[in-house]
């Protein structure tokens, strides 16, 4: 397929951004020079579009072996965390539950299975609370749902917080930012932060919002990142997406990390797309396939002065371990993986 060409170079993307009006400019700790190496991933169990067509059937069919082994995979790459994706989708759930009906899997429990190998790999596991129905606006605070979620939440954590990798919660109803959150969001990000720590008070919070583009460093947004209630904000790069160049991410990143800055409490990650498509982008009858390394590469770089850590969306089935027992997804996923490991080999 035709794969983007990307028009800018960092340096320039770097030398045009600035600090927004009303950002104070607050020096950071260095976290080191270079640029920041992967730490961790999202992970699907099943996905219910073509976007995931190259590994959706081979991960239904995985044992629970592979499920340990695809986090031993990641593990190799010095991976840190896990993020799930979702507990259910389309009405099937991926555990055993009093909400849903379940999904018929080879795996008896693939949740418990990735908590098992995120274990004994010392891995921490953000765990999804949700996408038992469809997403839409009700989704956020409806009645009902909220009732739902909060009830498999409280069985998740009852089922699998003795797992010393259970280390927090996503909320996978993502925000766009315009470049504000909702007041919707801000209030549902709050209740589920509120109900998380009833349940495990030590648990850490994560979203990941698109709308990067857009973002802006003001007093709103940064009264906005004081009110939502959450530990780590990974941003969507929007590469993948064909939002954004890598050097126009970097600008996007800088000025996040400015917001950031007067607000500390808030982590700033980045969610890297390491995603092209075969078919039209953005549509869900189009297959996701591996990205070229050179656009991976330009990606890390472009975020790493600005964020804290870089997570991935997503290893699963666009970067395999050539010959692994848990390989699942594209066949140019392993060059991805085998180019990646070169880089890594020379960073030292």
């Amino acid at each position: 397929m035709n794969r983007r060409r990307f028009l800018q170079g960092l340096s320039a993307g770097l030398l045009s951004a600035s600090c927004l009006p009303g950002c104070a400019h607050r020096p950071r700790p260095e976290a080191g020079t270079g640029i920041k190496p992967i730490r961790g991933s999202w992970i699907s169990i099943w996905w219910d579009d073509d976007r995931h067509y190259y590994w959706n059937e081979a991960c239904l069919k995985w044992t629970a072996t592979q499920w340990e082994l695809a986090v031993r995979d990641m593990a190799e790459l010095g991976f840190k965390y896990i993020v799930l994706l979702a507990v259910a989708k389309s009405g099937k759930a991926f555990y055993d539950t009093a909400v849903l009906p379940k999904l018929e899997m080879a795996c008896e429990d693939p949740i418990g299975a990735l908590l098992r190998g995120a274990d004994r790999h010392r891995m921490k596991v953000f765990m999804s609370s949700d996408w038992y129905a469809e997403w839409d606006e009700r989704a956020l605070l409806d009645p009902e749902r909220v009732k739902k979620r909060f009830q498999m939440m409280e069985e998740l954590a009852s089922r699998y917080a003795r797992h010393r990798s259970f280390y927090g919660w996503y909320w996978p109803n993502e925000a766009c930012l315009t470049p504000y959150y909702t007041e919707n969001f801000i209030r549902h990000v709050n209740e589920c932060g509120a109900e998380a720590r009833r349940l495990m008070p030590k648990a850490r919070t994560l979203i990941a919002p698109y709308g990067t583009n857009k973002a802006v460093c003001d007093a709103t947004y940064m009264r906005q990142l004081e009110r939502v209630n959450v530990d780590i904000i990974a941003y969507q790069d929007e590469v993948g997406c064909f939002r954004m160049t890598p050097a126009q991410s970097a600008v996007a990143y800088r000025t996040l990390r400015e917001a950031h800055n007067n607000v500390p409490q808030r982590a700033l990650w980045a969610d890297v797309e390491v995603f092209d498509w075969e078919g039209p982008p953005n549509r869900q009858t189009s297959r996701l396939i591996p990205a070229r390394f050179d656009r991976l590469h330009a990606q890390l770089e472009a975020v790493s002065p600005f964020v804290d850590e870089v997570l991935i969306y997503q290893y699963q089935g666009l970067m395999n371990k050539p010959g692994s027992e848990a390989f699942a997804g594209h066949s140019e996923s392993a060059t991805l993986y085998a180019n990646y490991v070169q880089w890594l080999r020379r960073r030292g």
